[in-house]
């Protein structure tokens, strides 16, 4: 056992536990910890910390952390910030594991409260100590009934495995456990991490990663702290079998800004970790509501859901309400066809009609064999990865009349296919025997049909990835120049990775570019050369649409004239001459080496669209031709790619081996900061793609 896990262990399995911050007065947090502990009947020894009293309810104090007996397990500090250091200087001499800190005022209130937050950190490093905090919430751990918390809470004995919940928000911890076991589910640990001054979430991952009672991770960061860590933990995950579900606020210039005053953190780019982490098999959510569902829908089912779901319904406005939302999910509905669809056909002729959604009408109040007899034909097409079962109970006498042959048959069906039930009736109230039914089936039960799909789809989608890209070992090339590589040396750099690139030359004098036009030939452009013109155009430092020698001629003296007059003190490094490309829809690829999270890719449609319409896409670099392809597809100026007014098809796959190129180069070149590829033109199917414009800046 390592030292690291040793006082993790100290931290989050106790033996011997001591509080300061007590209070003879109702309410304090010392206080609201104590009655917990003996809520949860600890068996280890609890020792009170009060600078004037020798016992609190018959249990002896110390004065201070510095008298504590030697080799206390974990310190929970419910004390005033001003206080801390020294609390914590304490514990540092006299042996402890960990220290769980509450009191806020630290680095979320700025650089005064983020230098002793340092001195914290420090001190613990200096002395092997684990701190949680400060700024937090404190830890459940439920599978050996230790609560270090303040919020007030009942045992809940682990039976086998369960969830285990990390938090930076000590409040959303409270909220999800809550819900959590509202849901019947299981947690191993609850534990609020806080501003994280040396013991980040990704300890505790890594500690619940190994855990044997911690069967999934629910994550709520609003920071990553160790961004290449966590990328290697969620690897580990994958292959112990560990799904992560990630909530990480952060997508709004607000929020990054909340979550800067709230924890300390300063975030980075949330669509670029969304990528990266999405390919390292996490799951990732938007709201609370979804990391709830997938929380469930993971820990219950006995097999995942992929693919499509068939829905099995009461009402035929409820049909047509699943076609739309499932339409808006992009979850797919497949058909029932063949033996499937007439055996659907015969359960009751003239009512129920093979379809997906599937109207079951009234008819299982008269026949409750109905379900198995659509189930199992539903189940028996491939597509169709999961079921759903959603029944209206409108009374607590509906639900006794419904529910058993519904317990009955999702019971039945579960171990070979997810099955998922969902109410119309939202809070009726209905018989809680049911719902645990449903539930011990390994179904889970959900109060919203609306809800319940959704949850399919997010766990399908990450499902379907194949949890992650692959990603080949890569060798490096030799470095690129440090700065901005102008056009021409980018493209060249770029063409000798194999990317498409229009032909074209470098020329200092009119007669070079008249010589380098006659060898490519006509039409031409020019583009003037330099690392301090990123934006030629701006300068008038373009010129398209050249046809002749004699063209040419007037176009450059054009050029020297629009640099002479609006970038005369630019120093050129010539001008570049290059065969003008056809016309054919224009989009921006580049790349980007994020500091903390690696390489991604970036594709979106040309000209203004990309930026006024937010119509990009984030890719991992090792993706493959299909799913760039399936990425590009998602755009929403995706229909001009296809055939359109006339235009026939554009050459996908050849914009995809360019975008793959293109990783594959960013790979190779760790020093990039970024590529931009703008226009890179597709043509018509057969036709391939050009790069017409490029710009790298590296580190």
């Amino acid at each position: 056992m390592t030292a690291v896990r040793s006082a993790m262990d100290r931290l989050l399995r106790p033996r011997s536990v001591a509080i300061a911050g007590m209070s003879t007065k109702p309410g304090s947090l010392g206080g609201a910890v104590l009655a917990n502990l003996e809520r949860f009947a600890f068996e280890g020894d609890i020792c009170l910390i009060h600078p004037s009293r020798a016992d609190i309810g018959g249990r002896p104090c110390v004065p201070d952390t510095a008298a504590l007996p030697n080799g206390i397990d974990c310190v929970v500090l419910a004390i005033p910030a001003a206080a801390v250091l020294a609390a914590v200087k304490g514990c540092a001499q006299r042996g402890v594991g960990g220290v769980i800190i509450f009191s806020g005022g630290f680095a979320e209130l700025g650089e005064a409260g983020r230098a002793a937050q340092e001195e914290i950190a420090a001190i613990a490093r200096g002395s092997g100590m684990v701190i949680e905090g400060p700024n937090c919430l404190g830890m459940l751990n439920y599978a050996d009934g230790i609560p270090l918390t303040f919020s007030a809470t009942d045992p809940r004995p682990l039976q086998v495995s369960g969830i285990g919940l990390v938090s930076q928000s000590g409040a959303m911890a409270a909220a999800i456990r809550a819900a959590l076991n509202g849901r019947d589910l299981d947690l191993s640990f609850s534990i609020s991490t806080g501003n994280e001054a040396c013991t980040g979430a990704e300890d505790f991952i890594a500690y619940l990663l190994e855990d044997r009672q911690t069967r999934l991770i629910v994550l709520v960061a609003e920071q990553f702290r160790d961004p290449r860590r966590f990328l290697a933990l969620a690897a580990r995950a994958r292959t112990l079998g560990k799904a992560i579900l990630l909530l990480h606020p952060g997508k709004s210039a607000e929020a990054r800004q909340a979550a800067q005053t709230h924890t300390g953190a300063m975030t980075g780019d949330h669509q670029v970790m969304r990528t990266v982490v999405e390919a390292e098999g996490v799951l990732v959510v938007d709201t609370i509501e979804e990391l709830v569902d997938g929380a469930e829908l993971v820990a219950r089912c006995k097999v995942l859901p992929r693919g499509g779901v068939a829905v099995l319904g009461e009402s035929g406005a409820f049909k047509a309400l699943s076609f739309d939302y499932c339409a808006e999910l992009g979850l797919a509905l497949p058909q029932p066809t063949g033996a499937a669809a007439a055996a659907i056909d015969a359960v009751a002729p003239n009512l129920i009609t093979a379809s997906n959604p599937l109207d079951l009408t009234a008819q299982p109040l008269v026949d409750p064999g109905i379900y198995a007899k659509t189930i199992e034909p539903l189940l028996s097409d491939a597509r169709c990865g999961s079921v759903l079962v959603s029944i209206i109970l409108s009374s607590a006498q509906m639900a006794r009349l419904k529910m058993p042959p519904v317990v009955e048959v999702v019971r039945r069906f579960a171990p070979q296919r997810t099955m998922i039930f969902a109410m119309l009736g939202e809070d009726t109230p209905i018989p809680q025997e049911y719902v645990d039914d449903i539930r011990r089936a390994g179904v889970p039960f959900f109060r919203s049909p609306e809800r319940a799909l959704r949850a399919i789809a997010t766990v399908s989608r990450w499902q379907d990835r194949g949890l992650a890209v692959a990603t080949s070992s890569v060798d490096t090339a030799a470095p690129l120049p440090a700065g901005i590589i102008p056009e021409h040396r980018a493209k060249a750099a770029l063409a000798a990775a194999g990317l498409p690139i229009a032909r074209g030359e470098l020329a200092a004098t009119l007669t070079e570019a008249q010589d380098v036009a006659s060898r490519i030939g006509y039409p031409v452009v020019l583009k003037a050369q330099s690392v301090s013109l990123s934006h030629k155009s701006d300068v008038g430092g373009v010129i398209l649409g050249i046809d002749s020698a004699e063209a040419l001629a007037a176009a450059w003296q054009t050029l020297q004239q629009n640099l002479q007059r609006a970038a005369a003190d630019v120093a050129l490094d010539g001008v570049l001459v290059e065969r003008m490309g056809a016309r054919g829809v224009e989009l921006i690829v580049g790349a980007k080496n994020d500091r903390d999270w690696g390489p991604v890719l970036m594709i979106g449609m040309g000209g203004t669209a990309a930026e006024a319409f937010a119509d990009m896409r984030v890719l991992p670099v090792g993706s493959s031709e299909a799913q760039i392809i399936a990425e590009v597809r998602r755009l929403k100026g995706a229909a001009l790619l296809g055939a359109f007014r006339g235009s026939p098809a554009k050459d996908l796959g050849a914009l995809a081996r360019a975008v793959r190129q293109l990783g594959a180069f960013v790979r190779a070149h760790p020093e990039i900061a970024e590529i931009d590829i703008n226009p890179l033109v597709v043509y018509a199917e057969g036709e391939g793609a050009m790069a017409l414009d490029a710009l790298i800046h590296v580190r």
